[in-house]
């Protein structure tokens, strides 16, 4: 694990591979299985939304996959490395140096500036904050003009666009984006949903999206949908109308299974 360093900007042709994954919380009675056997693989540059019922296991689909988690089977490979073994260090230093995150939260520090927290993963990971390549990425999020301003002085699609600059400065392998507008009026998500989708356009990065919006999938490539923490279909090309709808067949499908077993745990 983890052996292997590929140059800063480098790719692997596959950004994302899952093998029989697995996961379960709990154990006897109380076990929940999150994941059960999930297979995939998005291809470098690709824009891929995650969706599904409450309970369906997306959110432990993420974690797992950006090695927030660990899975109790399978494997998992992010940008040619895998990710199911190894030290916590390690794991770690991989998150901070390979991965990028964009979370429904900003998680901005209050007393950085937005030139700062845009560096601040760089200084995690021990690398020097080139200024001009953190000036560089602000500008292609449209924050050239705030580098001094402090996370209050701005408003919540300001806010989100520094986290996304924050995820692209270390020039990741994966981006993963958890419900990044659930906190954003119409106009702010439509803008940071663009930003996304021109960042894999124009510049290759690979998004991986977690959401419950028709309309934010619509913008992805491909939505995948999950229900009992197994793959349930996929979509290409997606409009909103089209996930909607194959949102409403599958959570019908879901209920049914489930009616007398009470609500569903989110996982």
């Amino acid at each position: 694990m983890f052996e292997r360093k590929r140059k800063p900007g480098s790719r692997a042709a596959e950004a994302l591979r899952l093998v029989s994954v697995s996961k379960v919380y709990g154990t006897g009675d109380g076990a929940v299985t999150a994941l059960d056997g999930v297979t995939l693989s998005l291809p470098t540059g690709s824009f891929t939304a995650v969706m599904g019922p409450s309970g369906s296991g997306k959110s432990t689909l993420l974690q797992c996959a950006a090695g927030l988690d660990r899975p109790d089977r399978g494997q998992v490979v992010v940008d040619g490395e895998e990710m199911s073994g190894g030290g916590e260090a390690a794991l770690t230093r991989f998150r901070r140096e390979r991965i990028g995150f964009v979370f429904q939260q900003y998680n901005l520090l209050p007393t950085l500036t937005v030139e700062e927290n845009t560096a601040l993963p760089l200084r995690l990971a021990g690398r020097r904050a080139d200024r001009e390549n953190i000036r560089a990425v602000l500008t292609r999020v449209g924050l050239g003009e705030r580098l001094g301003h402090l996370p209050d002085q701005l408003s919540g699609g300001q806010r989100q666009r520094v986290a996304i600059a924050r995820a692209l400065v270390t020039r990741p392998g994966v981006i993963f984006a958890d419900e990044p507008t659930g906190a954003l009026d119409t106009r702010s998500a439509r803008e940071v949903l663009g930003l996304l989708k021109e960042t894999v356009r124009l510049h290759g990065s690979t998004v991986v999206l977690v959401t419950h919006d028709p309309v934010a999938a619509s913008y992805a490539d491909s939505v995948l949908f999950l229900a009992d923490g197994r793959l349930a279909g996929h979509l290409s090309a997606p409009t909103a109308e089209a996930v909607a709808e194959r949102m409403t067949h599958l959570g019908g499908r879901v209920a049914a299974r489930h009616a007398d077993n009470g609500p569903l745990m989110e996982v």
